[in-house]
């Protein structure tokens, strides 16, 4: 699968005032787009900075990188802009603003975006942390009749179309900052995928209701990876949840020849029984299993318990038994 990433991040505002963290971001964020957790790669990206010491990211460029981005070629296309917002009137618009940005032409218009957009027939991604970011989402382009976005694009926003986007003390976009926590595990599901939903979930819970609020719009049939990281339980104890539990309100029962620590017991070492529940500890560290008759999974081995399914755990078993991973 080819896809293009396409990151910018201006902290050079000769006319419209110096930011200090859009570089920071952008550089934080460009080497988690190109990489999964494994290594192997994912965008090809290509980054766009200005910092505030010096470069420029001029009107001219970003439309020329744009119309390669959202090119014919790939299969999925990635956008993420850091830098001055500004609304547009009352016409539902926000302008990504370039270093060069004048009176008449302060950069790129959100609507000219979605006009490449619109034009391409892949999956798009567009993430903008900007003040007034939110108002790239009322955009009329964005909407048909049924007033969404086209099939294939997902949209994720600092802010509201009338909040402004926080930076920190220390040189970063608020929501950006947050952004690289979430790429870099914290929004990926037991399996490891991130996608722009689970972005937008461990975003929304990042800032209060009195902060600034991000925004998700989306119109897509199936989610798209945007980072893989490692699963939090092994695929190959994940594919053994339908072995352990033929049904899912089983009970696997649980005795001390699992529990590695037998010191207590005088029972000898069990090898297999004690990989089986190394296993389990870490389907239930991930929240899929949970000990029955005890607190913790060590009492409900040592007192001749069990465990079961959550009922996360029974979603991923259901998964196991049509071998969907």
């Amino acid at each position: 699968m080819l896809r293009r990433a396409l990151v910018v991040g201006i902290d050079n505002y000769p006319t419209a005032g110096n930011l200090g963290g859009c570089v920071n971001d952008a550089n934080a964020l460009s080497p988690l787009l190109a990489r999964n957790e494994d290594d192997s790669p994912n965008f090809d990206v290509k980054t766009l900075t200005a910092p505030a010491d010096g470069g420029f990211v001029c009107r001219g460029d970003f439309v020329e990188a744009l119309n390669t981005l959202f090119g014919p070629g790939v299969d999925m296309s990635l956008l993420y802009f850091a830098g001055h917002g500004s609304p547009i009137g009352d016409k539902g618009d926000v302008t990504l603003v370039t270093s060069d940005a004048t009176k008449g032409t302060p950069g790129v218009r959100f609507g000219e975006v979605l006009d490449l957009i619109n034009g391409c027939d892949h999956e798009v991604a567009v993430i903008l942390d900007c003040c007034f970011s939110g108002g790239a989402g009322s955009v009329p382009a964005a909407m048909s009749s049924a007033a969404v976005l086209r099939k294939g694009v997902s949209l994720l926003t600092a802010s509201r179309a009338d909040q402004t986007s926080a930076e920190t003390l220390d040189g970063r976009g608020q929501f950006s900052a947050y952004l690289e926590g979430a790429l870099d595990g914290g929004a990926a599901d037991v399996l490891g995928h991130v996608t722009v939903a689970s972005l937008y979930a461990y975003l929304s819970e990042a800032f209060g209701a009195w902060d600034q609020r991000p925004m998700f719009k989306a119109n897509v049939d199936r989610l798209q990876d945007i980072r893989r990281c490692d699963p939090s339980v092994p695929l190959a104890a994940l594919r053994r949840l339908p072995e352990w539990f033929p049904e899912p309100d089983d009970i696997f029962p649980l005795d001390p020849s699992y529990e590695p620590d037998k010191s207590q017991s005088g029972l000898p070492p069990h090898p297999e029984n004690e990989a089986v529940f190394g296993q389990l500890q870490r389907c239930a560290s991930s929240k899929l299993i949970e000990p029955v008759g005890a607190e913790h999974m060590y009492f409900a081995a040592m007192q001749n318990q069990g465990c079961r399914l959550t009922p996360l755990g029974r979603h991923y078993r259901h998964l196991a038994e049509g071998s969907r991973f």
